[in-house]
């Protein structure tokens, strides 16, 4: 048998057994082990706040990855001044948190990139880092980034043994240093950003702007509130036409010229991940559309294989759907229905199915979401959705911001073309398409007929955002319910017309035109009806000589079809000759004049409304033609009539007073015309309001008495307001907005001339 001792115990050595010196040993590990344990709770008590965890030192000193900026591979165009804002605060002693943020496919990381290379190139330190949605990598990152600024091992290992909180460690080295740029780019979930639950624009977490240098942050959130009021925000929006043509061009220089560059860059709505995919796509040699021209053609047709084409690893990778047109919002409508916000999706894919033009916020109810889409839908739902969707950039509401001086005062809603195309076509079809089509068709219907029947300007606003989306309800009516529904959108056409909405007046009365067309035939007494109406939509625009070939075309047809005397007749042939009045050809204005005016008092009596405005429009002619005093006496006449029968108040009596006006302005009776001129515009600006094309109108008018007048500076003052007005509610080009850009020249010159013959006592005194 073999006998096993332990070594140890067998042989123990000689000061083993010396007692006394074992014991003093034993006593003296116990009082370091008790000083220990109290130098730990001293260090414990001296925290600079209880719970702080100890960090592992060396997660902070080595990085796991990369921390330089990526590389931009090509020059970065039209973001000039947001890049120089970046500059300046990183060239200047303050410091601070600059936000870029915007939808996705806006360029927010070229941007960021851009700038830090910008920084770089300065001898400057730039540092990339790139969210993970991970709060303690994102903290341990920043160490990072301290230690390469600076940041002593001493102060590291505090906030390894829990001594100090790491993230205020971080930030007070980061407050002493300047010159810096941090970017933490695609923060796309800044609640997570911690450390803990506190929302970055606290200001207590990772993201602060209290640094010497500048943080860079690039999100999709666009909110305010997120970053709190020291943050610079800068929201992204799309590139103009010709920096999106500079891109373009950059890609593929031999794709075309300039012109069709920026006519494909304005097709794509600017967004530069867009207008990446088409310049990669143009200058690989084997693309089947080689010119800037052909690839804008073949959109029309090829949309969803050229920009709305799946990316087989995006649904997996978030990296790749930031790279693929069709896929890079949908990381935006993920984000958001894991955040609760679970109607997001479907209401913008509803959005997308109407026309790409603001849409009223009325019109997309609770009602409308369940009846589309099937799900149960709440005010408070639906408001939160919209709510997320503008937060992350998808949703753009026109003048709520003020920075759209003029739009409607109602609610609107609008999303970017691109971002509607790219939705539409990743629609499931036939279904939910369909079904949801048709539940859009009764909820504009019903919107219209609310609208059409609202009292005085009420409804105005609303009807001007209703009207780009009903041609194609026109179009998609069955023929059984043509007649109801094309009945419904007259009527909103009219409520246009006396609001003076020119633009979307036109687009109706086109729309109607064509249902009228090809549901009646050409010669049918309503198509003959639609196109009258369509021809006085044209002379609205001032564009006459559309509107007099298209009346001269249908006086005739209704002559042959009802006869001289019905008074559509008679209503066709007085439009005919406003129309050749608007291109110069008075005479014969005249003469047609003259002669229907003979016609209505015969059929209609010489007081009928009808009889008086035909009466109104002959004595404008003759003052055209210079036979002032006819004129003048005519509108005399009509004014009295009006007066009568219409009342004091009513547009067409207010029309007369103005119109005697000016026969009375241009017999050189100027005191009399300006007393007349500014009764109507305080009238006209009561019952029409002060933007309403005619207001405008009567404005100039009192401009160009008061200039007769000698008081010159009244008069450009007021042709300035006007000119203005001009350009935000009718256009540049109409020529209203011509005339009005020459009263003012005319205006501005009489100023300087009497300010040129008054004597140097009377400048200097003034």
């Amino acid at each position: 048998m073999a006998i096993v001792t332990n070594y140890v115990t067998a042989q123990p050595p000689k000061w083993a057994e010396n007692t006394v010196l074992v014991w003093s040993v034993f006593g003296a590990l116990a009082i370091v082990s008790l000083g220990l344990f109290f130098w730990e709770r001293r260090l414990a008590a001296e925290a600079p706040e209880a719970g702080v965890r100890p960090v592992p030192l060396g997660r902070i000193a080595v990085g796991g990855h990369s921390m330089n900026p990526p590389t931009v591979s090509a020059r970065v165009r039209g973001r000039e001044a947001e890049l120089e804002r970046i500059g300046g605060l990183v060239r200047g002693p303050g410091g601070g948190m600059v936000v870029v943020c915007g939808a996705g496919g806006l360029g927010k990381t070229t941007l960021a990139a851009e700038a830090a290379a910008r920084a770089r190139a300065e001898g400057r330190v730039a540092v990339w880092i790139r969210w993970r949605d991970d709060a303690e990598q994102l903290g341990q990152e920043l160490a990072q980034a301290a230690h390469i600024l600076g940041l002593p091992e001493s102060r590291l290992e505090e906030a390894r043994t829990g001594r100090v909180s790491l993230v205020d460690a971080v930030w007070e080295h980061l407050s002493d240093v300047t010159g810096w740029l941090i970017v933490v780019d695609n923060v796309d979930t800044p609640s997570r950003v911690g450390p803990g639950s506190g929302p970055p624009a606290a200001y207590r977490g990772w993201l602060r702007p209290h640094g010497g240098g500048v943080l860079l942050v690039t999100s999709r959130d666009t909110t305010r509130q997120t970053w709190g009021p020291d943050a610079d925000v800068l929201h992204l929006q799309p590139l103009a036409d010709d920096a999106g043509g500079a891109v373009l061009l950059d890609a593929a220089p031999r794709a075309g010229a300039e012109a069709g560059a920026e006519a494909l860059a304005a097709r794509l709505g600017g967004i530069p991940l867009g207008l990446n995919a088409a310049g990669t796509y143009l200058s690989v040699p084997t693309s089947r559309h080689r010119t800037f021209t052909a690839y804008q053609h073949a959109l029309e047709a090829e949309f969803a294989d050229l920009l709305g084409a799946e990316h087989p690893t995006a649904a997996a990778d978030p990296e790749a759907a930031r790279r693929v047109v069709r896929h890079t919002w949908d990381l935006s409508l993920d984000q958001l229905h894991r955040d609760g916000y679970t109607l997001a999706r479907p209401v913008l894919q509803l959005l997308a199915l109407l026309e790409p033009a603001p849409v009223p916020r009325t019109l997309i109810a609770p009602e409308l979401v369940t009846d589309a889409t099937g799900l149960p839908a709440t005010a408070a739902g639906v408001d939160a959705a919209l709510a997320g969707l503008h937060q992350y950039g998808l949703l753009h509401t026109p003048g709520a911001d003020g920075s759209e001086p003029g739009s409607v005062a109602v609610g609107q809603l609008q999303l970017h073309p691109l971002v509607r195309e790219v939705t539409a076509h990743t629609l499931t079809r036939p279904e939910p398409t369909d079904t949801w089509l048709t539940a859009i068709d009764e909820h504009l219907t019903r919107a219209v007929d609310a609208v059409a029947g609202m009292p005085g300007r009420t409804g105005w606003p609303t009807a001007r955002l209703l009207a780009p989306h009903l041609p194609p309800l026109l179009q998609r009516i069955p023929h059984s319910d043509f007649t109801t529904t094309r009945d419904l959108l007259t009527d909103l056409a009219d409520t246009l017309d006396v609001a003076g909405a020119t633009a979307e007046l036109h687009l109706l009365r086109q729309c109607v035109l064509d249902a009228d067309t090809h549901h009646l035939g050409p010669n049918h007494p309503d198509t003959l009806h639609s196109r009258n109406n369509l021809g006085n939509a044209l002379m609205a625009l001032g564009r006459f000589q559309e509107a007099a070939d298209l009346h001269q075309r249908n006086l005739t047809d209704h002559e042959r079809v009802q006869g001289p005397e019905h008074l559509a007749t008679l209503a066709s042939c007085n439009n005919l000759g406003l129309a050749l009045s608007g291109v110069g050809r008075f005479e014969e204005a005249a003469d047609l004049h003259q002669r229907n005016l003979t016609d209505s008092e015969r059929v209609l009596g010489r007081d009928h409304p009808a009889t008086l405005t035909r009466r109104n429009n002959l004595a404008n002619v003759l003052y055209r033609l210079g036979r002032h005093q006819e004129a003048a006496d005519l509108h005399q006449q009509v004014l009295n009539d009006r007066e009568r029968v219409l009342g004091p108040d009513h547009s067409k009596t207010l029309d007369s007073r103005g119109n005697l006006g000016n026969t009375l302005m241009a017999l050189g009776r100027h005191q009399e015309a300006a007393h007349l001129h500014q009764q109507v515009l305080n009238d006209r600006e009561r019952v029409l309001g002060p933007d309403h094309p005619q207001t405008l109108h009567d404005r100039s008018n009192l401009a160009s008495v008061l200039h007769e007048l000698g008081r010159h500076q009244e008069a450009a003052d007021l042709h300035q307001q006007n000119l203005t007005d001009y350009e935000r509610v009718l256009g540049p080009d109409h020529p209203q907005t011509l005339r009005g850009r020459n009263n003012l020249a005319t205006a501005r010159a009489a100023v300087a001339r009497t300010q040129r013959w008054r004597l140097p006592w009377q400048r200097s005194r003034r």
